[in-house]
């Protein structure tokens, strides 16, 4: 069995019990090193075999799962945050049905989830947004038309832009399409990792703080008026308001 394991944002203790139990009983363990971190993986078996997916091919993540399988051995394979979001699952789990071999994939705790906790903000709050958006600019790999940041930026939703902060002046060009200049934004590199790095400010400054801060890659981009201090208070726990648990007084 190949286990996809999302390894949650960087904090080691974000990984879900679930996924930690797999990465103990591993007899193989596939990470992906340039952004796991690997204190994740610290817990182990002494005698387990680790390969670090940043130096390997598509062909070659295969060729060892394939090994492992014939020797009736487990396999972890660990991603970053969850793999479901641009974690490349996919190609790799097609070709595992194509050759018979089984998997499970167990969810994690996304980068874009932990950003939002390190600065204590909720994406959705009533009248304001109850959209969030993920998404990424294009670079080495494209973005669909009907995706450009132009035309997700019409939505004014709350937004998680991956990928990109490199190009930060260039988001924040597109951004202001829709948005306008004192809209607030968060740039926060490595979420939930002990040298994590914030950066706050509006789409008027947050390029020159970013370049100030020498961010320039792992980092989220969290953009939109959630950011904000002003908002509806929620039906849920309203005194007026009735639901199925709970009478109106």
């Amino acid at each position: 069995m190949v286990y996809f394991i999302g390894a949650g944002p960087g904090d080691p203790d974000l990984i879900t019990v679930k996924g930690k139990k797999m990465v103990e009983q591993a007899d193989v363990i596939i990470y992906a090193g340039s952004l796991v971190n690997k204190q994740i993986i610290d817990c182990r078996r002494a005698d387990a075999v680790v390969y670090n997916s940043a130096s390997m091919t598509l062909e070659e993540v295969i060729e060892v799962i394939e090994k492992a399988e014939k020797e009736k051995k487990m396999v972890a394979r660990v991603h970053t945050g969850d793999p479901s979001i641009y974690g490349a699952i996919r190609e790799q789990i097609d070709i595992l049905e194509e050759k018979g071999i089984a998997y499970k994939v167990i969810p994690g705790v996304s980068s874009f989830v932990g950003a939002a906790a390190a600065i204590n903000k909720e994406f959705t709050l009533p009248g304001v947004t109850q959209t969030v958006i993920l998404t990424r600019m294009e670079g080495r790999t494209p973005v669909p038309e009907k995706e450009s940041l132009e035309s997700l930026a019409k939505h004014r939703a709350s937004m998680c832009i991956f990928l990109s902060v490199h190009m930060i002046e260039d988001v924040v060009k597109r951004l202001l399409t829709h948005y306008d200049l004192k809209t607030p934004i968060a740039v926060i590199q490595k979420a939930t990792w002990e040298d994590q790095k914030i950066v706050m400010g509006t789409l008027e400054d947050i390029a020159e703080k970013v370049k100030a801060s020498e961010i320039n890659k792992t980092a989220q981009i969290l953009v939109g008026d959630f950011l904000g201090n002003e908002y509806e208070l929620s039906k849920l726990y309203d005194k007026n308001f009735s639901h199925e648990y709970r009478a109106a007084k």
